[in-house]
């Protein structure tokens, strides 16, 4: 028998601090409305590691909220984090270089192991993830497999910096997946990319990257974020569009027949022009950008977590054709289309 994997459910966690556009008119020059009107952003999260918020305990929190919505829609399928085969992490902002937070998650979700592993495709890292655990559950290697997707960008953020720091928020989502026969599968095609960004146009440079590190380097200031937004910009009007039309081809989807897109938060603008390009109404687009700004990899599976918990995706029995679709440095893009 064929085996596919199965989404049964989302999860996200979220910092406590908000962060304002208000607030940041205190630490430059910059404005609610300038910030509104160009990326569609009123407020991020901020984490704060004296309070334990770290990347290893939001991807937890993750977690723990995605077993519990998965006993809400899935409970006959009753999976316990005891039952975890394989953690994959999507994240670029790892608490440690090793050992990986796919690792260190395990103790906090009472797992005495499982294999575990990070992967970094900046804001793209969830489509990637979900890719490579379909695989493998295609594969028959493992049964049930946790994807977590965290970015604390705020530690790579220069405050002062409005070409950054209006931008990005910190988050953790989460999804479970489990094995089942093929045609009980959620996933039905996707689509990978990636190319070299030669212009540097989205980067954040290993802070340590020379060595042996110097005593007059110790308290250098670290690297931080750097972005040509306009390049990025451009390149997302394409890659977006690009994923969404390429991971329908491969499920023999018709694009304007989508129920519901759930793309990675970046900029308001960019999946109105999204939306433009397919010919469908804003209202498909799940979209929280306005309180978390781009959480990075995150991003998908918190507003996805959302908009089941608010009632917008709904399972009542019908399926619902749903595209995943995100973009980010590297340069990278992808897509998923699932039912669900």
């Amino acid at each position: 028998m064929n085996i596919g994997s199965k989404i049964l459910a989302f999860g996200k966690a979220l910092p406590k601090k908000v962060v304002t556009n208000f607030d940041l008119e205190s630490l430059m020059d910059t404005s609610d409305d300038w910030i509104t009107q160009r990326t569609g952003i009123k407020e991020r999260r901020v984490a704060d590691e004296s309070i334990g918020e770290n990347s290893t305990t939001l991807a937890a929190a993750a977690a723990k909220s995605c077993f519990e919505q998965a006993k809400k829609l899935n409970p006959e399928f009753d999976i316990k984090p005891s039952d975890i085969d394989l953690i994959i992490c999507s994240t670029a902002t790892s608490d440690n270089l090793f050992p990986s937070t796919a690792c260190m998650v395990q103790p906090l979700l009472g797992i005495e192991s499982c294999a575990g592993f990070d992967i970094s495709a900046a804001c793209t890292g969830f489509i990637y993830a979900l890719n490579i655990a379909d695989t493998f559950i295609k594969s028959g290697q493992y049964k049930n497999v946790l994807v977590l997707s965290v970015d604390l960008m705020s530690r790579y953020v220069d405050w002062s910096d409005r070409r950054t720091a209006v931008i990005f928020g910190d988050g953790a989502g989460a999804v479970l997946l489990t094995a089942v026969p093929e045609a009980d599968a959620s996933f039905k095609g996707f689509y990978l990319n990636a190319k070299a960004d030669k212009d540097q146009a989205l980067y954040l440079k290993n802070t340590r990257s020379h060595y042996p590190v110097k005593a007059e380097d110790i308290d250098t200031k670290p690297e931080m974020v750097s972005m040509n937004g306009q390049a990025v910009y451009q390149f997302a009007v394409k890659a977006l569009p690009e994923s969404i039309e390429q991971a329908c081809a491969k499920a023999n989807v018709d694009p304007s027949t989508i129920d519901w897109v759930v793309p990675h938060q970046a900029n308001y603008r960019i999946l109105e022009s999204a939306a433009k390009r397919f010919n469908l109404p804003m209202e498909k687009f799940i979209c929280n950008i306005e309180k978390y700004g781009n959480t990075s990899s995150a991003s998908i599976p918190i507003a996805f977590h959302e908009a089941i918990e608010e009632g917008r995706i709904v399972k009542n029995g019908k399926k619902q054709t749903i595209a995943m679709a995100g973009f980010g440095a590297g340069m990278t893009w992808g897509a998923a289309v699932i039912e669900f």
